[in-house]
């Protein structure tokens, strides 16, 4: 009998005491430091990339190279971001499948928070097929993407709204539906966070018009550009055609800008405080409409070391002071300026992913406390070591290879009239 009631006493204290668990199985979150994470919502893609040894034939195979390589706008600036010591929090989708499983595992081996990342059966998880020609230009893509509009929905994002208000900045790709895209800016318009808006593609770009009044940023191609502006007027009245004559025009740099310039003063008027215009190798306009401090103001900072080192590096680099004093002379009120950064000659192995290089390289550079003219330095530094890659996102950075390119950079960018 007192054998019987200690075995139900014993029982009773096992469902009583907590379980022990094997501390050597747990790993430290990432993002459980009190430094606040940047967050960028959007696609997480597996890309195929297949290089052609020598020019495809149709109708037949053509010898080259094939490879599964991690992608999609978002996850590529976030990776980028990574590499460079910052620790962004991702929002995304991607399916109980074998894509699926691929994109999580590199998710998690870099140390990255998957808390918002939705794996979901019965999702497909996004991909885009890549042909590339023998110079690494893009030829021909197909791409499946569905996942992001269908699931990567208001409910989940809305899940997250203390990571997205206590972000330095929030980025999200034109890929989200635009009801996800409203309430993604929405809920950090509550907090005063930055929002960076990247278009993705002209047919997507587009859909900045229904969160236009919540943009602090964006980074449209010239394409883009003059699509995301017709977008928000009822008839189309911008216009650019790029052709090879633009090449042959003497000062070609300076005829770009005044073709994109209506286009760009348009945005700019509509609210957007920076617009960073990729011209491919002839590099970057960037375009301010309140000066050049107004990012600084408004980040809060997320300083690193890889960054610290950059901040380090940089530090006597083109002062911001220099170049406001280099525009003031020609305008009556510093209230808009815009500059031409060129791009650095590489050896090109992949175009894909260096865009989004670039502007994971400035937002991580921008968020840690460097000038918005450093940052874009530094993001075509970066951009630059994508090209020469063959992923999407390099391996790693040199701190002292980026700096010095940067400091390259800053020394050959021009001031450009924008009114």
């Amino acid at each position: 009998m007192e054998n019987s009631a200690q075995r139900r006493l014993e029982s009773i204290a096992r469902h009583l005491l907590l379980p022990q668990i094997p501390t050597r199985n747990l790993r430290r979150n990432p993002l459980s430091a009190a430094e606040p994470s940047p967050v960028i919502i959007g696609g997480m893609v597996l890309d195929i990339h297949a290089s052609p040894y020598a020019h495809p034939s149709p109708g037949t195979t053509t010898p080259g190279k094939v490879q599964y390589v991690s992608g999609g706008v978002a996850r590529n600036v976030a990776e980028c971001m990574s590499k460079l010591g910052s620790k962004p929090f991702m929002i995304s989708v991607v399916g109980q499948d074998m894509a699926g499983d691929l994109l999580l595992r590199y998710w998690k081996s870099a140390g990255l928070s998957t808390e918002g990342i939705l794996q979901l059966p019965g999702a497909t998880t996004p991909v885009v097929s890549n042909v590339f020609d023998c110079s690494g230009e893009l030829a021909a893509a197909v791409a499946s993407v569905e996942a992001v509009e269908t699931y990567l929905n208001p409910e989940w994002i809305c899940r997250f709204q203390h990571n997205i208000c206590t972000a330095p900045v929030l980025m999200v790709d034109a890929n989200l539906s635009p009801q996800s895209l409203q309430i993604s800016c929405q809920v950090a318009a509550r907090s005063g966070i930055p929002v960076w808006f990247e278009p993705v593609s002209v047919t997507k770009s587009t859909r900045i018009a229904s969160v236009i009044d919540y943009i602090t940023c964006a980074s449209p191609n010239e394409n883009e550009l003059v699509a995301m502006a017709n977008a928000l007027l009822p008839q189309k009245e911008f216009e650019f055609i790029r052709s090879k004559a633009t090449k042959c025009v003497s000062h070609s740099v300076e005829y770009l800008f005044q073709m994109l310039k209506p286009s760009i003063y348009f945005l700019l008027q509509k609210g957007i405080k920076l617009l960073l215009v990729t011209l491919g190798s002839d590099g970057v306009f960037l375009c301010c409409r309140e000066g050049l401090s107004f990012m600084k103001d408004h980040l809060k900072r997320t300083t690193t070391g890889f960054t610290r080192q950059l901040h380090e590096l940089l530090k006597e680099a083109c002062p911001i002071e220099q170049c406001i004093s280099s525009i003031e002379t020609g305008q009556k009120s510093f209230r808009s300026c815009a500059f031409h950064f060129p791009a650095l000659p590489a050896s090109v192995v992949s175009l894909t992913g260096a865009g989004d290089c670039l502007v994971g390289g400035i937002l991580a550079s921008v968020a840690a406390g460097l000038d918005v003219m450093q940052s874009v330095a530094v993001g075509i530094a970066v951009a630059k070591a994508a090209v020469e890659a063959e992923t999407n996102v390099p391996t790693k950075f040199c701190s002292t290879n980026v700096a010095d390119d940067a400091k390259r950079i800053l020394s050959a960018a021009q001031p450009l009239w924008l009114e």
